[in-house]
């Protein structure tokens, strides 16, 4: 580009050759000190109104001011309600922790005062230096929060699981048939091979025989349900008692039954009455435990002597 000036003053014509990058570069000047004279005014501006105190301007800047820190406000009562959330639910899984502590250690017959899940655990120690100490961030709070939470659900389910195991054992040993079903005289023959009362020969024995006399009660070794109910042509009157994982009790030679099959009896309940029918030689229970249908020792569940 040619830029030519003409002036009364100059005896002749000059001329000036600029590029097009000149011509970006005063641009670009030009701008840049267009904004920066902006800036100056308008911090000159703001400066006068501070110092002349000027209504509107103050009120402007007030209001700016006002809606920063209600905007402010806002998010720390955001962060405040998230916080109490999770505290709400750290305690409601602290309070399940604790249930289930307390249950676990009665059911494993730990004393109260033992372990007291409502008291603080104590915890003290020296004082820190001032370099080793510092406030903690909001965000490494929620993030040891959200880890603590974590854990303690994480420890809430184990002690859920060992509880619902706990409870499965106690039940287990509760079917168990560990209840003498004759309080009452004394047992005649044992789990085994004997001799046949009737034939004299040598012969597998399935239970244990207590001599009682007619009338006697008979109770349940073990809670459970009634299956049968019935006049067996061996046994007698007979009463067998399903106690759950395919173990049962049987009470045979009996005078009278008392229950009828799907009662639902408990343990030490009775069932029946002593007597002598089915093939029998005198008034006596006949007392057997099978499982799945195999006649076990019932010594190992009754606690009998002799």
């Amino acid at each position: 580009m040619n830029i030519i000036i003409v002036s009364n003053k100059l005896a002749a014509p000059r001329s000036y050759n600029v590029s097009h990058s000149q011509i970006a570069m005063m641009g670009l000047g030009l701008v840049i000190a267009m904004f920066l004279f902006g800036s100056l005014m308008y911090a000159f501006t703001l400066r006068q109104a501070v110092d002349t105190k000027n209504p509107y301007l103050q009120s402007v800047l007030s209001s700016l001011t006002r809606k920063e820190s209600e905007k402010n406000q806002v998010v720390m009562r955001e962060n405040l309600n998230a916080l109490a959330v999770k505290l709400g639910e750290m305690q409601a899984r602290l309070m399940r922790i604790d249930a289930f502590g307390e249950r676990l250690s009665k059911a494993a017959g730990i004393k109260p005062t033992e372990f007291k899940f409502s008291e603080k655990p104590g915890r003290g120690g020296p004082s820190a230096d001032a370099k080793e100490q510092s406030d903690i961030t909001l965000e490494e709070f929620n993030r040891q929060l959200a880890e603590l939470s974590s854990l303690l659900e994480d420890r809430g389910d184990k002690l859920g699981v060992l509880d619902s195991m706990l409870m499965q054992e106690n039940l287990r040993k509760k079917s168990l048939p560990t209840v003498l079903p004759v309080t009452t005289g004394y047992h005649s023959s044992n789990y085994g091979y004997r001799l046949d009362p009737f034939s004299g020969r040598k012969a597998f024995h399935a239970g244990i025989d207590f001599v009682a006399p007619t009338g006697t009660s008979v109770t349940t070794a073990a809670g459970g349900v009634v299956v049968t109910s019935e006049v067996h042509g061996e046994y007698g009157n007979m009463v067998e008692v399903d106690h759950g994982n395919g173990l049962v009790s049987r009470y045979a030679h009996l005078s009278k039954s008392l229950v009828k099959p799907g009662d639902v009896v408990l343990k030490g309940q009775q069932i029946a009455q002593v007597g002598t029918t089915g093939r029998s030689t005198g008034a006596h229970l006949h007392f057997e435990v099978r499982e799945s249908g195999v006649a076990l020792n019932p010594r190992q569940f009754l606690q009998i002597g002799g």
